[in-house]
């Protein structure tokens, strides 16, 4: 399997972030190229590679998490500490499968290239 795949884990509440909006951009060259938007379901997946293979290309991407409207559904709290969550990678080989997941919670988040 190649191509880019991403989900979301929730982890102050231990689950899976489902309704996240999630941007894809490709960031090769002065202006970046919104690819794009999708929304989590409810296994915190998208239901559909972010990048099949025959989409996937070398180069620079974003992928832009809207945690802070996922939160302030939750709690309804405005602003939320945390709004947009950028995560920028590169894909080198596009032969191979790149999963980029993202553990959030309303103050902190972390992530890496998964399997």
């Amino acid at each position: 399997m190649s191509g880019l795949t991403t989900h979301v884990l929730d982890i102050a509440n231990g689950c899976p972030a489902a309704g996240v909006r999630i941007e894809l951009r490709r960031l090769d060259g002065a202006v970046p190229v919104l690819l794009k938007t999708v929304s989590t379901n409810a296994n915190g997946r998208t239901d559909a590679p972010l990048l099949d293979a025959a989409e996937a290309r070398a180069g620079q991407y974003e992928l832009a998490f809207h945690v802070g409207e996922y939160y302030a559904a939750k709690t309804g709290a405005r602003p939320t500490f945390l709004d947009v969550v950028p995560v920028r990678f590169g894909i080198a080989d596009p032969g191979e499968h790149y999963h980029v997941p993202l553990l959030v919670a309303p103050w902190s988040y972390t992530t890496y290239r998964g399997s």
